[in-house]
Order: C-alpha cells, then sequence, then structure tokens
C-alpha cells in the first residue's frame, strides 16, 4: 500500500536566507489576496468566478506589472493559487452544509508566513536546495524515505522550518495484536478505553495558559511599536508555540500507544465544530450560562480531539489495523451491563450508576465499553452485508 509522510526540520538560516524566504511568501501573499479580491468581485456582481486555471494564466502579464514577482519561482505562486482554489471549496462546502458563511480570509503580513515547493527540489546529506533560495543547511534528525512529492517553507516564532512531504509504497502488515478497544474522549480524562486504562489531560498545558495570561496582560500595557512591544509580541508568540508543541507531543504519544496495542480501534464520530459553537445566540434570543459555554468550548479545542483521531486514524492503519467510527448519541447514558438508558444514570461527571440494575462504574470507561459494543456490532453488521452480496 501507499502511505504518505511528513518530515519537519528546523532550517539554519542566516539574515540574507531569511530575507530571501520572507520576499517568496510576500510574493505568495500578494498574489494570493490580489485573485481573492478578484474572486469576491465577480462572485458579488455576477455571482461567477474564475477558477484555478482562469487565474493561473494571468500570472505571467502580472509579472510583468509587478517585476518584483519573479523573485518567487512561478510553481510557487501556482501553489498559492491552488491553495485559494482549496479555501473556496471549503467556503461552499460551509455554504451547503448550512454553517457559517464567510468568504476565504486574506492572508496578512508575518501571519503564518509559507510558501510550497511542488517539485525541483534537491537533498544532499543535511542541505536542501529551494529553487531561487539555493542551498540551506538544516538539523536533520532522521532520515527521509519515500519519493518527495512537496516541500514546505513555513516561519514560526522559533525560527524557519521545512515540511517535506513523501510518498511510499509499503508491503501491507498485519497488526500484531487481535484486540479491539473503545475510545471516550474527555475533558477532565482525555480519553478512557474500554479496558480500563485512562489518559489525563496533558499535565503542565495548564502552568503554560497561566504563564501566557501574563505575558499578554505584559503585553496590552506596552505601547504598539514599540520595541519593548516587539519583544514581548515575540515572547507571547514563542509561549503560543511551546504550548502547541506541548500538546502535539501528548497526542503523538497516546495515539501512538493505542494504534500499536489494538487493531481494531472504535471512536466516536464527534462533530467538534458543532459542539464548540458558541452561545452567545444573538440580541433578539440571547443565549444562556455564555460563561460556562465559553469555558467548555476551550476545553474541549486544548484537547485537541480532532488531531487525536486523526493521528489515530493513519497510525492504526500503518500498522495494519482497523478503525470504527459510531454514532456518539447516548454512549455516556446507557449501561453496559443491562443496556438501560436514562439521563439518570450519570448524575455526576464521574460517576455512572444505573437506576435499574445497579450497576456502576466510571463513567468514561462505561462510555468506552459502550462505544466498542457498537462499534463491533457495526463491523459485524457490515461483514453481514458483504458476504451476502
Amino acid at each position: 500500500m501507499k502511505i504518505v509522510k511528513a518530515y519537519k526540520y528546523k532550517l539554519k538560516t542566516n539574515k540574507n536566507i531569511e530575507e530571501k524566504f520572507r520576499q517568496i511568501a510576500g510574493c505568495c501573499r500578494f498574489v494570493y489576496n490580489l485573485f481573492l479580491a478578484q474572486k469576491i468581485q465577480e462572485y458579488r456582481t455576477d455571482f461567477v468566478m474564475p477558477n484555478y486555471y482562469d487565474q493561473a494564466v494571468q500570472l505571467p502579464l502580472l509579472k510583468e506589472e509587478y517585476p518584483w514577482l519573479k523573485e518567487a519561482p512561478s510553481q510557487v505562486l501556482q501553489q498559492a493559487l491552488k491553495d485559494l482554489e482549496q479555501a473556496y471549496k471549503n467556503f461552499f462546502r460551509r455554504v451547503k452544509s448550512g454553517g457559517v458563511p464567510g468568504f476565504p480570509k486574506f492572508r496578512k503580513k508575518g501571519v503564518h508566513d509559507s510558501f510550497r515547493y511542488p517539485q525541483g527540489i534537491k537533498i544532499e546529506g543535511s542541505r536542501i536546495y529551494l529553487p531561487k533560495a539555493g542551498w540551506v543547511s538544516f538539523h536533520k534528525s532522521r532520515s527521509i524515505q519515500g519519493e518527495i512529492k512537496n516541500v514546505t517553507v513555513s516561519e514560526s516564532a522559533s525560527g524557519w522550518y521545512v515540511s517535506i512531504q513523501t510518498e511510499q509504497d509499503v508491503p501491507d502488515v498485519v497488526h500484531s495484536s487481535n484486540t479491539a478497544v473503545g475510545v471516550d474522549v474527555g475533558v477532565r480524562v482525555f480519553a478512557a478505553l474500554s479496558d480500563g486504562t485512562t489518559y489525563m489531560p496533558v499535565n503542565n498545558l495548564k502552568k503554560l495558559e497561566k504563564k501566557l495570561t501574563k505575558v499578554q496582560r505584559d503585553l496590552s500595557r506596552k505601547k504598539k511599536g514599540s520595541n519593548n512591544f516587539k519583544k514581548n509580541a515575540k515572547k507571547l508568540a514563542l509561549m503560543h508555540e511551546r504550548i502547541k508543541n506541548t500538546r502535539m507531543d501528548y497526542l503523538h504519544k497516546v495515539s501512538t500507544e493505542i494504534s500499536k496495542n489494538h487493531a481494531v480501534v472504535v471512536l466516536e464520530n464527534l462533530k467538534i465544530s458543532n459542539m464548540s459553537r458558541s452561545a452567545k445566540g444573538t440580541v433578539e434570543s440571547p443565549g444562556e450560562n455564555v460563561k460556562a459555554k465559553a469555558g467548555l468550548n476551550k476545553s474541549i479545542l486544548n484537547q485537541g480531539w480532532g488531531m487525536f483521531r486523526n493521528m489515530i486514524e493513519y497510525k492504526t492503519k500503518h500498522s495494519g489495523g482497523n478503525i470504527i467510527l459510531v454514532d456518539p448519541r447516548y454512549t455516556s447514558q446507557t449501561c453496559h451491563n443491562c443496556g438501560y438508558t436514562s439521563k439518570e444514570n450519570r448524575k455526576t461527571q464521574s460517576h455512572f450508576h444505573c437506576t435499574v440494575c445497579g450497576y456502576e462504574l466510571n463513567a468514561d470507561i462505561n462510555a468506552a465499553k459502550n462505544i466498542l459494543a457498537v462499534g463491533l456490532t457495526v463491523s459485524a453488521c457490515g461483514a453481514a452485508a458483504s458476504a451476502a452480496q
């Protein structure tokens, strides 16, 4: 089977290289914003908009009008247009699904600056050749395997990074385990497994968030544009990056452990965007318990459930396992012992007590057992339907 992997390394840059990177990123940002404005204008006037190919043929003329665009490789500018095309597909998908409408946002200078090369890349040892930028050394922490499909250069608070996406053929593997497990994700307990294993939220995230709040407070007291403001802004960006890296490290460790130990992993098919929707409502119809809901939304997003699910999916698949997604409704209210479903079964967040049979268990583990049972039933029904055909 074919698998796609990404390798991310920190680049060893200097002022000249960073200046070149910012020029290329600026060219991509200019092209993206210019053609985004064109799409919005034509959509508002004629309800039509040019597609990627319509806009890509305008790039040579645009370079004649703005000669400094030649500082960036043509294919990198084309990739910016492809990103814009994808952003509009996402926009129409939101409209069709009844989500919150809104055109794609214009890109801002210094915010997530990046650009992508689809080809023309060379790698020799711990050096990489980037067209129009030249040879750049990087910290090669692991070897690169597979055929390189594209390379993305991006800036973060701690410097510039290169992300190399590869594709490789690997033989089909059989998972070393034959066990199945259900996984229930939550706020107080990050993940509970049907075998009784629990994973608490990452330890020092709250400590880091307290430090983040202090840095944000300090920044608000500085004069915008001053040297002290810039120093604090840099410190704030580094804090955000540290929190992100801490969360990602924990998610990788937990998802790797689960995918290695179990051949079948059953997860809830949660609609996280709906769960974390604001409760403010409108002026005519204001929401209730807005502050409490905002705190819950923050806790949900802090856990990184979406990233966790993606990690388990691809890791389990690569190790020869299988993922099953089930409807999450009533899994936390149903008694795993007798099947009775009621809100009264779970009067507290952590304890489950069936009002009919008296069955007691940790509420999250009970939910995980129900998730596993539903997943195995769905899998058995699917296998039976395939056999019947």
